[in-house]
């Protein structure tokens, strides 16, 4: 590598290295053109020199610290057969950076990891809320996911949905989102009810294909045991053996929250996900999730995890849109 070594005070200079025993998976951890050493770098304020297997880092004692369990997580994973990417990376270094999170890259080989599997990829969490929302959609019954776009809210329930079918323990899934335009009047739309209400319903269309192949879905769907339908195709049901997630959910009005909420059946679990401060209801105020979250806080089986700018995973300029966004709110 040709890069210089970054200059640190001489009182906080320190150095690290680390030792791999697979090294055909350093190619992969290093990324095309050095890109991930080149992240982490940038990130910590750290220098990084290959030398066969082995890395050699130098920097403050700290930055060294938390980029060495970066590399040591990125490298664990790589090891059990997941592959990394860009945002892998990214979810990792900013990982790093939560005080609450001391050991759960470092010794991520010691226990079994938070994942959700499903029939086309392993999903490991992005963030420390993603790990705390993680082992609520596996422990509770009822899950409210609050925050901005991007945070994986809806992409993780689905994955937990998915994955819950395919091992048997519910026989349906039910996705449903409430109609109202984001801001737009789109008129009478043509078509059957389907056709009517699926643009409203496509980003759940778009995790359930990410998490199960083409023909699983349509086939699932035409047998009913994947079901997605607006939330007034709810009313009158009693929703038992499944996995029940409204998408959304801040644009439905209180009794709609009511109606939806109190669905749940026998052996089910319900996700609630939205963003309080993106409501397209006429009137903001009158939103079912912020009435619901402040009803029910503290009831027995019952979780609410609040997402933040910090954890939008997707791509890095997204955190930085709604920063400015919710700043200037």
């Amino acid at each position: 590598m040709s890069r210089k070594p970054m200059q640190a005070k001489a009182e906080d200079k320190a150095r690290l290295e680390i030792v791999f025993d697979k090294p055909q998976l350093l190619g992969r951890l290093f990324g095309e053109f050095d890109q991930n050493l080149v992240a982490i770098e940038n990130r910590f304020g750290v220098y990084i020199a290959a030398r066969g297997n082995k890395l050699q880092l130098e920097g403050e004692a700290e930055a060294i610290a938390r980029a060495r369990d970066v590399l040591t997580g990125l490298y664990n994973r790589l090891a059990k057969g997941q592959e990394i990417d860009a945002g892998a990376v990214q979810a990792l270094i900013q990982m790093a950076f939560e005080p609450t999170l001391d050991g759960i890259i470092r010794h991520e080989h010691e226990a079994p990891p938070i994942m959700i599997r499903t029939r086309k990829k392993t999903i490991v969490p992005r963030s420390a809320t993603q790990i705390r929302y993680m082992e609520a959609l596996a422990r509770n019954d009822i899950i409210f996911a609050l925050g901005p776009a991007g945070t994986g809210k809806t992409y993780l329930a689905v994955a937990q949905a998915v994955s819950q079918l395919i091992t048997g323990s519910v026989d349906r899934l039910i996705l449903s989102r409430p109609a109202v335009e984001a801001g737009e009047r789109l008129g009478f739309l043509p078509g059957d009810m389907k056709e009517k209400v699926d643009p409203y319903l496509r980003p759940l269309y778009d995790a359930l294909y990410d998490c199960l192949p083409a023909e699983q879905v349509e086939r699932r769907i035409a047998s009913g045991e994947i079901e997605i339908a607006p939330i007034a195709f709810m009313r009158g049901r009693t929703l038992a053996d499944a996995f029940v997630i409204l998408d959304e959910a801040q644009n439905t009005t209180p009794m709609q929250m009511k109606m939806f909420l109190t669905r749940f059946g026998q052996n089910s679990r319900m996700v609630v996900c939205g963003d309080p401060k993106q409501v397209d209801l006429p009137d903001p105020s009158k939103s079912g999730l912020a009435d619901a979250v402040s009803r029910l806080e503290g009831v027995e089986g019952i979780a609410t995890v609040t997402f933040g700018i910090g954890d939008v995973v997707r791509h890095p300029v997204v955190g930085r849109i709604v920063e400015a966004y919710e700043g200037r709110d």
